[in-house]
């Protein structure tokens, strides 16, 4: 029984770390590089404060990269280049994007802000991450995207719900397990 439950626990350690490392959202190879498109209902722009607001039915789409919100602010603090915040705000707000590996990551939140020059992006507000059937839950997920970095939150009382299926987990450690014909074999020397 011990030995099962130590198998248990390992499992869901090696899991919960193969997820963090696989939702790798808004990190695609090539993704960035991509011009940004913004469809809204209405746009407003503030010269003084360096701030665009997009509203209605807005739609943000960048390489395979698609946002949809009530509400887009982009935001250059000081007008510096590459500082760029933006947020989306919606009931809820979404995102989905193709990875480099074919696989999809979904997501949504009441919030999502995305910070350019620190590659950090935070969910708030009933966050949710999906890739493939895994999934986290919880009231703030932040995700720093070069060092493939997530922590979920949730508020006193409240729980973060993680699932995962581990057909998928043994799928990703067999690929990164080499084939019996892959492996070393020993040398005979006479």
């Amino acid at each position: 029984m011990k030995s099962k439950t130590n198998n248990l626990m390992r499992n869901t350690l090696i899991a919960s770390s193969l997820f963090a490392v696989s939702v790798s959202a808004f990190a695609v190879t090539g993704d960035s590089n991509q011009p940004i498109h913004i469809d809204s209902a209405q746009q407003s722009l503030d010269m003084q404060g360096n701030t665009v607001t997009f509203t209605g039915n807005v739609v943000v789409k960048q390489g395979t990269i698609e946002v949809k919100a009530d509400k887009v602010v982009v935001t250059r603090p000081q007008g510096t280049q590459g500082s760029e915040v933006v947020e989306g705000y919606g009931n809820p707000v979404t995102f989905y994007q193709m990875q480099d590996n074919g696989k999809p990551v979904k997501g949504h939140a009441q919030k999502i802000r995305y910070e350019l020059a620190k590659d950090f992006l935070v969910l708030t507000g009933n966050a949710y991450l999906e890739q493939q059937d895994s999934n986290v839950k919880g009231d703030r997920i932040t995700y720093l995207v070069k060092q493939q970095q997530m922590e979920a939150t949730s508020d006193k009382g409240k729980r973060v719900t993680t699932v995962l299926v581990p057909s998928q987990l043994q799928e990703k450690e067999n690929k990164s397990q080499p084939s019996r014909s892959q492996q070393p074999q020993p040398r005979v020397t006479e």
